[in-house]
């Protein structure tokens, strides 16, 4: 899968999964964007990356935000071909007390909810009005939702729901855009090692004594062991190859459409 030449933004690609992707692109041969709410991170991720990138502080959620970046981005690196809508947080991420007392969507908040959803619905949404105006015919939109937005997730109401709404965005824009020949796919991660599953671990471990002389590693490999019919964890890179063979010619025909990265998971849901 060849993107020589291709301009790809990729939004909270400071580290995790957004770091994955970006190397993937990377090492399809395009031409990355990395941007974080982090400087550090953004400039750290895009100096490490084996072709032409630049890292850019941009806020995901915000349309004026995602459009000044994005002027620069076609400025110094070509017009827009690829936008990843990768920003967003886990579901424990986000600091509310109730969560820890009431996961149920009765036990919380407003302001916990419209949080999730501003984080991991509203990037997705922003990012795409300010880049579709800017991004050349014949491109594509990769949305990174999760396997919480197919099925009920209990312990994570608004995270799961934040998400659902990425996959329905998802479609959406695939259907408008069809004209301007832009394919819009949505990704759905599954159990990934990184900050969000060292919070839910460290709860786990609270919950379960039994636990209690288990590292928050130890206790996600169970898990994973437990629940994933192929027996092994995603990575980042996991992710980042289905989003460049969805911005590859090889997907010309491909949009609209949600594949899991999850090892199987699903299958049993």
């Amino acid at each position: 899968m060849d993107l020589t030449d291709k301009t790809v933004l990729i939004t909270g690609a400071g580290r995790g999964i957004g770091a994955g992707i970006a190397s993937c692109f990377a090492g399809a041969g395009a031409k990355v964007a990395v941007t974080d709410l982090d400087d550090a991170l953004a400039q750290d991720t895009a100096s490490a990356l084996d072709t032409q990138a630049m890292g850019l502080v941009a806020d995901a959620s915000s349309q004026s935000s995602m459009a000044d970046c994005i002027e620069r981005v076609n400025n110094e690196l070509g017009t827009l071909d690829v936008l990843v809508n990768n920003a967003g947080v886990g579901g424990l991420d986000l600091d509310y007390a109730e969560v820890a007392q009431a996961i149920a969507v009765t036990g919380m908040s407003d302001e916990a909810w419209d949080e999730q959803l501003l984080y991991n619905l509203r990037t997705a949404f922003s990012s795409s009005n300010a880049a579709i105006p800017r991004m050349n015919d014949g491109g594509s939109i990769v949305n990174i939702a999760s396997i919480a937005a197919l099925g009920p997730s209990p312990d994570l109401p608004a995270y799961g729901a934040a998400k659902a709404g990425v996959v329905h965005l998802t479609k959406t824009l695939a259907s408008q855009l069809a004209p301007r020949r832009i394919r819009v796919n949505c990704i759905c991660p599954g159990l990934l090692w990184t900050r969000a599953w060292e919070m839910l671990a460290a709860r786990i471990q609270a919950s379960q004594p039994e636990m209690a002389n288990m590292t928050p590693r130890q206790i996600f490999e169970g898990v994973v062991a437990q629940s994933t019919p192929l027996g092994g964890e995603q990575t980042p890179e996991d992710i980042g190859n289905l989003a460049v063979f969805y911005a590859s010619d090889k997907a010309r025909m491909i949009t609209g459409q949600v594949v899991s990265v999850d090892g199987g998971i699903t299958l049993q849901r």
